[in-house]
């Protein structure tokens, strides 16, 4: 099933979309002391003052958390531009935001103007909010059910490889020093390159050729190259009983969606796992990490080096996510994982209340940080974005991943806003509100998740049918009155174009 374009499709998806995702979320904490240094200065050739400490926070601030409304933007553009364009083509076209952002960025410093840093990160911020929900959107419709878990990690893995790249770059040996930090938003540019030389020469999502573009001939080719066989018949006649159980495949808008009965469940167990992926706490590790590594002794010149392990740790478990999803399920390893979260986010509030108690303390904190961050991202790292691909059929998805991503988007952002207010409330009991959400998100992941390995798309949407409480019947109609066409006209049609030739011979 592992054909040599499937993986280069994956690879060449991901380096360019969630890869720039997780770069962007660790780019700014190198040379931060460096930016705010630039704004004051360039507030000082503005004015002929230096800015006060309060207005150099509140731009900071925005700096950082901008890239969030940046999201929440292209989290909502993103529907009818696939819609229009297609899957792959949307991820070739987003690079026009990642290279613009890049050039903004990185040329800040050479023309003295802040607000195009800040404008940098908005437009970035666009970008990761169409390719977050396009990515696993192409991912989820290429691959075979059979390996659809571990191809649509890869969206996590390159998230991980996207941090550790940006804290290794940000060391003071690469880019981490006062002359070259713009260097560090220009090499945005390389992963947008290089999606845009490869990614057109392979082929669109084959779901939605079918499905959405009715080509019949261009869908199987794709299937052919994505499979690496001649005979796609099977693979055909799969996605053409998914259209006939639709009996159409008009794209819902996202209120229709949230009006259907038949798909309540997936809405709110997507709300859930979003939610609790951005408010489960991994951006308070982040801001603890360095002083909980200086509490341990560590020299403050070498915890950036000391700080690699994270982003080390944070790939290993995501790259171990994706090699063992399709034997162990999409449900224990994320129901799992936030229940490791909550052991290991209890033990590092005792530890670092009572670390200076007891001299070895600090070095359990720093053990819990690496394992809190494990427990993450072997689960709850990257299966939302598989679960929202797999809950939904083809009319429906756009629409699932607006909404999916507004949710994302919107908790980044709450985060970052109130996170602040929460620390300084608890100061090192602020944890425990995270092991909350954690609870929170296994308790009802356990009583109402069902696993989705090797099942089709249909077959998930029947594991949701009693819980939503609608016969299977109810279950395999689209609800769209007065457009819904009888079997005996879509079948006459569907001869129809097999005579006309679009479709070859055993496919049905």
């Amino acid at each position: 099933n592992w054909s040599g374009r499937l993986i280069l499709a994956s690879l060449t998806g991901a380096f360019g979309s969630s890869f720039l995702y997780g770069y962007n979320l660790s780019v700014v904490n190198a040379p931060a002391a460096y930016i705010k240094k630039f704004y004051n200065e360039t507030w000082e050739r503005r004015y002929g003052f230096s800015v006060d400490e309060g207005t150099l926070t509140l731009l900071w601030s925005i700096t950082v958390s901008i890239f969030a409304i940046g999201g929440l933007v292209g989290a909502i553009i993103v529907t009818p531009i696939v819609k229009f364009f297609g899957r792959k083509c949307t991820l070739v076209l987003n690079n026009v935001f990642a290279v613009a952002a890049a050039l903004l960025m990185s040329l800040s410093l050479l023309a003295g103007s802040f607000e195009m840093l800040i404008l940098g990160r908005i437009i970035m911020g666009i970008d990761a909010g169409i390719s977050l929900s396009a990515l696993p959107m192409y991912l989820s419709e290429i691959s075979p059910k059979e390996i659809r878990g571990s191809l649509g990690q890869f969206t996590a893995i390159f998230i991980c490889i996207g941090v550790f790249t940006g804290q290794v770059l940000g060391l003071p040996e690469i880019f981490g020093q006062e002359s070259r930090w713009p260097f560090l938003f220009g090499a945005i540019i390389v992963p947008s390159l290089v999606q845009v030389v490869i990614l057109p020469f392979l082929p669109e999502s084959p779901r939605y050729l079918l499905l959405e573009k009715h080509n019949t001939s261009k869908a199987e080719k794709a299937f052919q190259r994505f499979l690496g066989k001649d005979d796609v018949s099977h693979e055909i006649e799969e996605v053409l009983a998914e259209s006939r159980v639709q009996r159409n495949t008009k794209l819902v808008s996202i209120l229709q969606l949230l009006r259907m009965r038949t798909v309540r469940w997936q809405i709110v167990t997507v709300v859930v796992t979003m939610g609790c992926y951005q408010l489960c706490g991994l951006n308070a590790i982040w801001y603890y990490t360095n002083n909980i590594f200086s509490g341990a002794g560590i020299n403050r010149e070498t915890i950036p080096y000391v700080t690699l392990s994270t982003g080390a740790v944070e790939t290993l478990a995501a790259v171990f996510s994706g090699l063992v999803i399709e034997r162990l399920g999409r449900r224990p390893l994320l129901i799992g994982g936030f229940g490791l979260m909550i052991v290991f986010f209890a033990v590092l509030t005792v530890s670092l209340t009572l670390q200076n108690t007891v001299h070895w303390l600090p070095y359990l904190s720093i053990f819990c940080i690496l394992a809190i961050i494990a427990s993450f991202c072997i689960g709850p790292g990257g299966i939302p974005f598989v679960l929202t691909g797999e809950f939904f059929q083809q009319s429906q998805r756009p629409a699932a991943f607006m909404i999916a991503g507004t949710v994302n988007w919107l908790s980044n952002f709450a985060v970052g806003l109130l996170f602040p207010f929460i620390q300084a409330g608890l100061q090192t009991y602020c944890f425990l509100v995270f092991a909350a959400i954690c609870l929170a998100g296994a308790t009802y992941l356990f009583f109402v998740l069902p696993e989705t390995k090797n099942k089709t798309f249909h077959e998930i949407s029947q594991a949701f049918a009693k819980r939503n409480k609608v016969t299977l019947e109810m279950q395999e109609m689209n609800h769209y009155p007065g457009e819904r066409k009888s079997s005996a006209e879509q079948e006459s049609n569907f001869t129809s174009s097999v005579d006309n030739g679009e479709s070859k011979k055993g496919i049905v």
